[in-house]
């Protein structure tokens, strides 16, 4: 079976209190075939933090 998902940077759009926000460069598994991003927990707790 081929690996459908890869590991690339992509970037993360959020809307937070009526403010839109792009954070460039995240870290994230894709899926070749849906474009589905997938993030790790670590991650999106410190996307979270900064915002």
């Amino acid at each position: 079976m081929n690996e459908t998902m890869i590991e690339t940077k992509v970037t993360y759009t959020l809307e937070h209190k009526g403010k839109f926000y792009l954070i460039e460069h995240v870290p994230a598994r894709v899926c070749r075939e849906t474009g589905e991003q997938y993030f790790s927990p670590e991650t999106v707790e410190h996307i979270q933090s900064v915002i």
